[in-house]
């Protein structure tokens, strides 16, 4: 007969061993009457889906202390947010970043709504960060379940039906442990769990608090879980980035289309990204040059392959797209990744480069 699975357990190990994050509020804050802010918790919700710990933190120190009340980031400037979430990946949060925050702002007097439904209803959160918000600020008896406790569940448990067809038993055996105490401490419990202690590779199952219950580690399957469902290639799509640099070095940049990927983000103009060899797209009249090496990167669903052309310009060239940006206004650090690929490769470790990078972002 196996030993019951006891949330107590794994709420004793993590008043021990949690972790701290700028975010969070500690086990003993909070039993000292330290609430957390629903504010903090929805934007780290909001920049980890999809991200790691490690790659969040620094954007969330600086985002919260550029705009630390949802007020403020509402009435921040789109290119501003825009600029600040660079690097961060998958842009449409950042859109929706702005969306929510000028939602409750307007609509709910700054203040986030206290349920799970009320969240739902506003731009950018679904069921997973409204679950997060209600548990960990709230202190909701809702179910958290990220790729961390989804890992536990199907070892706990021993599920071996492959991702993402496991979620709903995975939910089912998450919601039936989910207890009605202190259930925002015992939600990031289980997913510091999944990042300490059962990680992918070689968990360490001698020091787990749940490792007497744990089906998979009886079995010895642990390592083989959570099985996933074989993802497809990814296709490769190829475009052209075309870098223009007038005489008084401004650069020739657009902001891209709101909706798309990477919409609302500063780039370069390009031609369209597509599987076979794209049509050139020249967004001003000069003397292109091809560069030898391409910008390569990876998105969620295909790879992208960008041959890289420069030119030099005259003052009084008009563009067919986009706008100069003078150089004193410009920082490369606004680009997304991709587009900062490309402007590397153009410059290829001119001083140009350190000029720039010596204006950094606001702290």
């Amino acid at each position: 007969m196996r030993d019951a699975v006891d949330p107590l357990a794994i709420l004793e190990w993590y008043d021990r061993n949690a972790r701290p994050m700028p975010w969070r509020v500690s086990p003993a804050d909070r039993r000292a009457g330290v609430l957390p802010d629903p504010y903090r918790i929805w934007m780290s919700e909001v920049m980890l889906q999809q991200t790691t710990v490690a790659a969040v933190k620094e954007y969330f120190l600086r985002f919260t202390a550029r705009w630390p009340t949802v007020t403020d980031l509402a009435a921040a400037k789109d290119a501003d947010v825009m600029g600040e979430w660079a690097g961060l990946g998958y842009y449409a949060r950042a859109r929706n970043l702005l969306k929510c925050a000028r939602a409750v702002a307007d609509e709910h007097d700054g203040i986030f709504p206290t349920t799970r439904d009320g969240l739902l209803e506003l731009p950018g959160i679904g069921p997973y960060t409204a679950a997060a918000i209600s548990s960990i600020a709230y202190d909701l008896p809702e179910t958290v379940l990220d790729g961390n406790v989804e890992r536990v569940m199907s070892r706990l448990y021993d599920i071996h039906t492959p991702l993402p067809a496991a979620k709903p038993e995975l939910m089912t055996v998450a919601e039936a442990l989910t207890p009605i105490a202190r259930p925002g401490d015992y939600a990031q419990a289980v997913m510091d769990l999944g990042a300490t202690i059962c990680t992918p590779k070689n968990p360490a199952c001698g020091i787990c608090p749940w490792r007497a219950p744990c089906l998979a580690r009886q079995a010895g399957t642990h390592l083989e879980l959570p099985k996933k469902t074989p993802k497809k290639p990814k296709p490769v799509r190829r475009g052209i980035a075309y870098v223009a640099r007038r005489v008084d070095g401004a650069y020739l940049l657009e902001t891209r289309p709101e909706k798309g990927l990477l919409g609302g983000m500063l780039g370069w103009p390009n031609s369209e990204w597509i599987g076979g060899d794209p049509s050139q797209a020249e967004p001003i009249k000069a003397e292109w040059k091809t560069l030898n090496e391409e910008a390569r990167h990876t998105f969620t669903h295909f790879h992208l392959r960008l041959v890289v052309k420069t030119a030099l310009v005259p003052m009084d060239r008009a563009s067919k797209v986009g706008d100069f940006v003078e150089l004193e206004d410009f920082r490369p650090s606004d680009l997304p990744t991709v587009m900062r690929k490309v402007f590397d490769l153009s410059t290829g470790g001119s001083k140009i480069i350190s000029k720039i990078s010596a204006r950094s972002k606001p702290k």
